[in-house]
């Protein structure tokens, strides 16, 4: 089992930074493939990017490159999501999610456990 609590979401304005942490309890967190994910009202949930669990490799949403970069530190068992040149359409709930697993995944029902979102709102 792996519990996992977002922080860091906010309002911001666009063109601003962002900063989104997932701190994972139980067991050991380098064992998960990790992701971020969004959603917004009447949308399905969205795949952001993903991360192994010894940081082998990442994969991010096309339209996100640039922009957005994951991270992690297994040290502190701890996820991250560095967003910059926030824009309107990036207002979402965002989600973190981990998979018992080496390899990384896009797809949401590939991932065993959530924790429960963290609003991010950009105003124009």
């Amino acid at each position: 089992q792996v519990q996992l609590v977002e922080s860091g979401g906010g309002l911001v304005q666009a063109g601003d930074s962002l900063r989104l942490s997932c701190r994972a309890s139980g067991r050991t967190f380098g064992g998960y493939a990790v992701a971020w994910f969004r959603r917004t009202p009447g949308k399905e949930r969205e795949f952001v990017a993903s991360i192994t669990g010894r940081d082998e490799s990442r994969i991010y949403a096309e339209s996100l490159k640039g922009r957005f970069t994951i991270f992690r530190d297994n040290a502190k068992n701890t996820l991250f999501l560095q967003m910059s040149n926030l824009k309107p359409d990036d207002t979402a709930v965002y989600y973190c999610a981990a998979r018992h697993s080496w390899s990384i995944a896009t797809n949401a029902d590939q991932y065993e456990y959530w924790g429960q979102g963290t609003q991010v709102t950009v105003s124009s």
